[in-house]
């Protein structure tokens, strides 16, 4: 897989490149939060049976969360509760998948990362390139989603990095296009996760889609995050939806589990997203205090409205 190559995701001024991933992201989130993924194989199986009964909403659910279970096991219980898509894989993943009559929702495809992406120029050349390569493949493996990010801002006007995004997004609209696989830019908070990113408002990221004018470049609307930023999240989907490619989900606060034990009421949320005529995925990517698998089974039945 092309992977682009940027400074670490987390301190701007490092000088060392990382691949892109969320894997590099969850382990600065602590190693106690990733072990709550693991789960013995026999628990595996004695979670089973369908949960998926009424589908109006395609969900997925971001492998990053579950990252202690091996990848085929987690895709035999993701598909036994009848799901069919696993979000966020490398490229390397995209056939396991595949095996078990799933599909990658959302995929890397050198987009850049977290801290370094679509607003400096400079990064236009290599996610050009790496989405000229990319993309193709996504589109033989019916990946329908690649990501990218706006990038933080280092003291840049919104002005400034308005156009620089909306140009990089140019240079790459079209091989989405061609190809029927949407490039999808992540808004992100900045207030508890990601300090000083960019795009961590709606609106700014609409005003980017509006310029970019493409059906195959949208925004990937992360619950969690536009919840912390702005809140009045049904108002907000129900305004904006056409520019919307995208969705994840998780608790806040605490990005755990999206039960009683968090302020949003995922149900209303969901049903407001189907009402749109929303098509494509929204994606569980919040990380389990308890038992990982009976999390996501509760979280799908909870969003199966």
């Amino acid at each position: 897989m092309i992977r682009i190559q940027f400074p670490n995701r987390f301190d701007s001024s490092a000088p060392s490149p990382i691949k892109i991933t969320r894997r590099n992201w969850i382990a600065q989130m602590g190693a106690a939060a990733a072990s709550t993924a693991l789960l013995p194989l026999g628990k595996l199986a004695a979670q089973s049976g369908r949960v998926v009964k009424n589908g109006r909403l395609k969900q997925s659910v971001s492998r990053w969360c579950y990252g202690r279970i091996p990848l085929a096991d987690f895709c035999r219980a993701v598909a036994e509760m009848g799901l069919t898509a696993i979000d966020l894989l490398e490229e390397k993943d995209w056939p396991t998948v595949r095996e078990f009559g799933l599909v990658c929702s959302m995929g890397y495809g050198g987009g850049g990362s977290i801290p370094n992406a679509l607003n400096v120029k400079a990064n236009h050349d290599q996610i050009a390139k790496n989405f000229e390569q990319s993309i193709p493949r996504a589109a033989k493996m019916n990946v329908p989603n690649v990501i990218t990010f706006f990038g933080n801002r280092r003291g840049m006007a919104d002005t400034e990095a308005l156009e620089n995004c909306v140009a990089g997004l140019n240079r790459v609209k079209k091989i989405a296009e061609d190809n029927g696989v949407t490039v999808c830019v992540e808004l992100l908070n900045s207030k508890v996760d990601h300090k000083d990113y960019h795009g961590d408002h709606t609106p700014f990221g609409v005003e980017v889609m509006k310029a970019v004018a493409s059906p195959r470049v949208k925004l990937l609307y992360d619950i969690y995050h536009m919840q912390i930023m702005e809140g009045d999240v049904i108002r907000t989907i129900r305004q904006n939806h056409q520019y919307i490619g995208h969705y994840h989900t998780g608790g806040v606060p605490g990005r755990n589990e999206i039960d009683s034990s968090q302020e949003l009421y995922y149900p209303a949320v969901c049903r407001a997203i189907v009402e749109t005529g929303f098509t494509g995925y929204l994606a569980h990517e919040f990380v389990p205090k308890k038992d990982p698998i009976t999390s996501l089974r509760e979280a799908v039945a909870l969003c199966d409205v």
